[in-house]
């Protein structure tokens, strides 16, 4: 049996990574989330796992819309930590 090498053209895809401050409030029926940095995204979850889980959701459509409209984001958002107080 001979030995096939297989080469795939796969091509390089360059990632930013965001990271926001995200607050988790405890709203009685589970949490709200809100992000200072991207003012207007609320989100919510019935428990924390759940609301991070809708927070990261939240966080990338809302920076694919703002890219869309060609806003910038290198300056105030950049190098922002994801923190959870519980």
């Amino acid at each position: 049996m001979a030995n096939t090498t297989i080469k795939f053209n796969i091509p390089k895809r360059k990632e930013k990574i965001f990271q926001y401050d995200a607050i988790f409030d405890w709203n009685g029926n589970g949490y709200t989330v809100t992000v200072p940095k991207l003012p207007g995204l609320v989100t919510e979850g019935d428990n924390l796992k759940e609301a991070k889980e809708m927070a990261k959701d939240a966080i990338r459509c809302h920076i694919e819309a703002l890219l869309k409209e060609k806003r910038n984001l290198s300056s105030p958002f950049r190098r922002e930590t994801l923190k959870v107080a519980v």
